[in-house]
């Protein structure tokens, strides 16, 4: 009962951190009753907070979840780990799309050599070239079960679309696991779902590279469900406490995209931001906007804007897209 006093509070601190609580006004605190007006936030648990005190898990799934106690509402975007660079992508995401982002690590490429071999079954359909295994401890929204529809099908809905029906089933969807002490000695509880099959999203990543400032990458693809007892075998090699998305990104048959491996291989960290629908082409429009160059997408040629004066810098779109950018400089800094 005490740890999950204690998470609940830290759920509302963290709020109130970002948007203010005219209660603490109430109570003479006026400047902290302000807020900092936030539109993102971090939480730098390990090691520092977790080893004496309840993880950040629950306080990151319900803030980052469209939904709370008080019922359905805009997600407050919060970064696990303090990781900013996914925060600001997960930012991207909400800000196009309108709705709670999954923040994963991408932690685990499954060739089908390697899921037949500990399984003793083949993997089929969408996911017969492998798949990739997106987990973490915290800050997956509890959308991302794809507990919503749209037209029938699995979704995450912009929040002002959700109903209560499918607010509940997304609670439902979703355990909440004691924290594996190896990780978070001081305790906790940690959200544990399984996201439904055939959900079109794009993971994004933005990483700083010295020299050049940040960069984006982009994988768009569709979530795949397993069969139990498979799923059961797999996520008990990393964790079965934790929520677990499994990601097929479209693959091209070139570069970073020629097959499923090469999609991990390249991707810059072990953070993950996925977002419902394909908004590959959004993000890369809003990137140019802002300066920030792709270095690995798989969004369709034609699907792709940028400004015009990028055909100035060069007939290769990701060299023209890096020169542009460094010429033109950020449009804040």
């Amino acid at each position: 009962d005490l740890d999950w006093e204690t998470v609940v509070k830290m759920t509302m601190i963290a709020r109130d951190l970002m948007v203010g609580n005219p209660k603490l006004i109430d109570l003479g605190y006026g400047e902290e009753g302000l807020g900092h007006n936030a539109i993102l936030s971090g939480f730098q648990g390990q090691r520092q907070w977790t080893d004496y005190f309840p993880n950040g898990d629950f306080m990151e799934a319900i803030l980052n979840s469209s939904f709370d106690w008080n019922g359905i509402r805009q997600p407050y975007l919060v970064a696990t780990e303090n990781d900013s660079l996914n925060g600001v992508s997960m930012l991207f995401g909400h800000l196009l799309t309108g709705t709670a982002q999954v923040f994963s690590d991408v932690r685990t490429y499954w060739s089908p050599e390697a899921v037949k071999r500990v399984t003793g079954k083949e993997l089929e359909g969408k996911a017969q070239n492998g798949i990739i295994h997106l987990i973490n401890s915290g800050s997956s929204a509890l959308d991302g079960s794809g507990e919503q529809t749209v037209n029938g099908n699995p979704a995450i809905k912009p929040y002002w679309e959700i109903t209560s029906e499918e607010a509940i089933r997304c609670l439902k969807a979703t355990s909440w696991c004691p924290a594996i002490r190896d990780y978070f000695r001081g305790g906790g509880y940690s959200s544990k779902f399984v996201t439904r099959g055939g959900m079109p999203i794009t993971m994004s990543r933005i990483n700083l590279i010295k020299g050049v400032g940040p960069v984006m990458q982009i994988a768009e693809g569709e979530t795949v469900e397993l069969t139990k007892d498979m799923h059961d075998i797999l996520d008990q090699r990393t964790n079965s406490t934790w929520p677990t998305t499994w990601f097929v990104p479209r693959l091209t048959g070139q570069g970073a995209f020629r097959d499923v491996y090469s999609v991990m291989a390249n991707w810059g960290a072990n953070h993950g931001a996925c977002s419902y629908g394909h908004i590959g082409a959004q993000l890369i429009t809003l990137a140019s906007m802002l300066r920030i160059p792709i270095c690995m997408h798989n969004v369709p040629t034609e699907k792709i804007y940028r400004p015009s004066a990028w055909s100035a810098f060069g007939m290769d779109p990701e060299g023209s897209d890096y020169r542009a950018c460094a010429n033109f400089g950020p449009l804040y800094g």
